[in-house]
């Protein structure tokens, strides 16, 4: 969630020196926002299939990347070249529209993994309230972040990005700490314990 309403001000804070302008910094965003559709989707997909290998099966996860390659392929071309010109987008945002093609034939091969794993094992995935737990938690960080982001006046990237996503953690940490996420209150106790 941050990072797609706050990538530009990671992306400036690590690359936007010299020759590499903001609308550079702009365009990188653009393409990693793209990786990040189908981020979650290919860990757990990597999970799955390491989940049918300890089964002895090596076929089922094959079958499902072959799919995803395929649908990689098809959903690449689309997304890349002809969609950029129905949206009259400069075609150079076709390289931000492979990455999100290649993260929605992530969902696809990582749900028909889920699919045939439940069927074979039981339920699997992960929680609906953990799930929620965490967005909520990203909505509220980038919230704050996005309006500290609105208020602050031009400065060095580095800088602005410490002022907007250090407020962007402490608010993610402190919120999953209050709903009670285990991995937060872990965090928690550790710096606690440091003090």
């Amino acid at each position: 969630m941050a990072f797609v309403a706050l990538g530009d001000v990671v992306a400036a804070a690590l690359l936007q020196t010299g020759r590499f302008t903001h609308s550079d910094a702009l365009y990188v965003w653009g393409i990693l926002a793209g990786s990040g559709v189908g981020l979650l989707a290919s860990t757990l997909g990597r999970l799955y299939s390491s989940t049918y290998y300890a089964l002895r099966d090596t076929r089922t996860p094959l079958r499902y990347a072959l799919v995803r390659v395929a649908l990689t392929t098809v959903l690449g071309y689309l997304f890349a070249i002809p969609l950029p010109r129905a949206l009259g987008m400069n075609t150079v945002w076709g390289a931000a529209g492979l990455t999100a093609s290649a993260g929605i034939a992530g969902w696809v091969e990582m749900l028909m993994l889920r699919r045939t794993l439940n069927s074979r094992i039981g339920h699997t995935g992960l929680p609906l309230d953990y799930i929620v737990k965490l967005w909520g938690a990203a909505v509220a960080g980038g919230i704050v972040a996005w309006l500290l982001k609105l208020t602050l006046p031009p400065m060095h990237p580095a800088m602005a990005a410490v002022i907007i996503l250090g407020p962007y953690g402490l608010v993610f940490l402190g919120t999953t700490f209050l709903l009670r996420v285990s991995e937060a209150s872990t965090v928690v106790l550790r710096l606690l314990r440091r003090r």
